[in-house]
């Protein structure tokens, strides 16, 4: 079998002291925090889009890394170096799953979607055949339904019915696909489900269609044995002006309009979070107290630029934070996928590995430290002291849901004013933080 990175040696932790820039300064995957090793708290999965098809083109200029692998581009040929190369890529990384849109994984033929179908089958099975015993696998599979022309005005929440029926007809295959390579679970990314103007758009429409089409993926997929999680993943803008899966509570409470919200959770991506004016922090907050945290895209985006940028995580500081909302909520169902591309000039493929290596290394930092946070107590110990007026008393009744606005207001004109709500010490807090990220625990 052909090697794709031949310069390239498996990547292994070497400790935080080390200059190897082909290995591991914190991701050690035997790792035990908190009772889990660093790869069960942390599944890591390689996108198959940005990691094995971008080539480094943006809107003002053509590729820059050529990722023919040696063969045709857009042939079935192609598909399959695609697959030798990314479970390559995976071994040296020590990366168990990956996660792919349809037409990722083989050219899609414009004009027969059954065409395009046959090929589907044909990769799959190449991908079964290659990843056998290597414990590699799918985390989660989704379609790509904004890219063909005939997604203008959304997929779903197309004015077309028939558009819709080849939007179901790929999620079918999705869903079929799932359930052949064992997935964890399917995501639903609504890249043109929104509208530019409300002047031409039934909003109503659109999102009882979008329900439709969520239902019917979720009876399917249960009908051929589909056990995984169905997701969302939120996003606020781009390419539509307004998507109506703006954020993590604007999805929830879509799902709990119709009814949905028992089988489906968030893929939550950190890019997005920024877009939506939000933290990733925020989002996964949302997720956990409703909980709804499914999955995570791990990336990081450039708040000085306005679109989707897609980088590798290196903000430990944002890790951190991340994983500590992730640690408090008892976990990840799903994975972490580096939905995440080398910048343009970064255009050869050590610099993919290097991309992989300080995102995979920067989220095993932010585990470490959350731990730690978690360990250290006084963050819980301030949030505990600051509510406790809500553990007795009128407080109390208030929590349990007896009291009434009528009790309420007599407590109000017997003491007459309340006590001062107290200082929410906002800086204190940062500086334990600072005090947990730069120790030398790690």
């Amino acid at each position: 079998m052909k090697e794709f990175f031949p310069d390239i040696p498996k990547i292994e932790y070497e400790g935080r002291d080390s200059v190897n820039p082909l290995a591991f300064k914190y991701y050690d995957p035997k790792r035990k925090i908190l009772g889990k090793t660093m790869e069960e708290h942390l599944p890591f999965a390689m996108a198959w889009w940005h990691n094995l098809c971008a080539n480094g083109v943006d809107m003002f200029g053509s590729g820059t890394i050529d990722k023919s692998f040696g063969v045709e581009p857009r042939t079935m040929e192609h598909a399959k170096a695609k697959v030798d190369a990314g479970i390559e890529f995976m071994k040296k990384l020590g990366i168990k799953y990956y996660c792919f849109h349809d037409v990722d994984i083989v050219p899609e033929d414009t004009s027969d979607i059954n065409i395009t179908n046959l090929r589907l089958d044909e990769i799959t099975d190449y991908i079964l055949e290659r990843t056998e015993g290597t414990g590699i696998s799918c985390l989660w599979t989704t379609c790509n339904l904004f890219g063909n022309p005939r997604y203008m005005n959304g997929a779903a929440s197309s004015n077309s019915a028939d558009v819709f029926c080849f939007a179901a007809a790929q999620v079918k295959k999705g869903l079929e696909m799932a359930v052949k390579l064992g997935a964890k679970g399917y995501v639903f990314w609504g890249g043109r489900e929104g509208y530019e103007t409300l002047l031409n758009t039934d909003m109503k429409l659109e999102e009882e269609n979008i329900a439709t089409l969520f239902r019917m993926a979720r009876d399917y997929g249960r009908e051929i044995g589909f056990a995984g999680d169905f997701y969302i993943e939120p996003k606020a803008k781009e390419p539509m002006k307004h998507q109506y899966d703006f954020d993590a509570a604007t999805a929830i409470g879509f799902l709990r309009k119709y009814g949905l919200d028992t089988e489906f959770r968030m893929n939550i991506e950190a890019n997005h979070a920024t877009l939506a004016g939000h933290t990733f922090q925020h989002e996964l907050r949302v997720c956990a107290v409703n909980n709804m945290i499914g999955s995570v895209d791990a990336n990081q985006g450039d708040t000085l630029l306005g679109w989707d940028t897609d980088m590798f995580p290196s903000n430990v500081y944002d890790t951190t934070m991340a994983m500590y909302e992730i640690l408090k909520a008892g976990g990840i169902r799903g994975g972490f996928n580096f939905d995440s591309k080398c910048r343009r000039p970064s255009n050869t493929f050590e610099d993919m590995f290097h991309g992989y290596i300080v995102g995979m290394d920067t989220f095993a930092l932010g585990l470490i430290k959350a731990a730690e946070l978690i360990e250290d107590g006084r963050i819980d110990r301030f949030i505990k002291k600051r509510y406790e007026s809500f553990e007795s008393g009128i407080g109390q009744k208030i929590r349990e849901g007896s009291a009434t606005l009528e009790e309420c207001a007599e407590y109000a004109a017997k003491i007459k004013k309340p006590a001062s709500p107290g200082s929410g010490r906002q800086e204190y807090l940062e500086g334990i933080v600072n005090s947990v990220l730069f120790s030398s625990n790690s």
